[in-house]
């Protein structure tokens, strides 16, 4: 069970401004989303061909030093920049018609994603990095990219 303190620390009494960023290290912090779509698959062998959809669960891995309140980067932040920029462009979409022509398959997809967000990220901040992106097609099917393979 949880206890309740006796009082809470103050500000500018118990606790100062400069212990609020506890350290001067890059932290990694990381959101999840989901979203439906549908699309095929061209020059494939296989049922992928046919307009089939996916729910798609992207893991988003974004890095930064810690501000003066000692976040990172708020985690409603990159919620808002990649619901904006990739999420609500793609849930319930045919991903063939709103993606640029590719093959939309989630290799293909995962580097616009990144270059993307990664773009936006840039325009937030100066020293936000994205790090990495997981994008799942299915609950056991998953591609990955991180920095240094787009070389960032």
């Amino acid at each position: 069970m949880y206890e309740m303190p006796e009082k809470l620390l103050r500000l500018g009494q118990e606790i100062t401004d400069e212990q609020l960023r506890y350290h001067d290290k890059r932290v990694t912090v990381h959101k999840e989303f989901t979203f439906d779509a549908a699309h095929h698959l061209y020059k494939y062998e296989g049922k992928c061909t046919s307009l089939h959809g996916h729910t798609y669960r992207l893991r988003v891995s974004v890095s930064d030093f810690l501000g003066d309140t000692g976040l990172a980067i708020d985690f409603g932040d990159v919620k808002a920049i990649v619901k904006r920029v990739v999420v609500d462009r793609l849930d319930h979409q045919y991903l063939n018609a709103v993606l640029p022509p590719m093959n939309t398959t989630a290799e293909n997809m995962i580097v616009w994603m990144f270059q993307e967000i990664a773009q936006a990220l840039s325009a937030h901040s100066p020293t936000v990095r994205l790090e990495r992106l997981v994008l799942w097609e299915t609950p056991t099917s998953a591609v990955e990219i991180a920095g240094e393979e787009m070389g960032l």
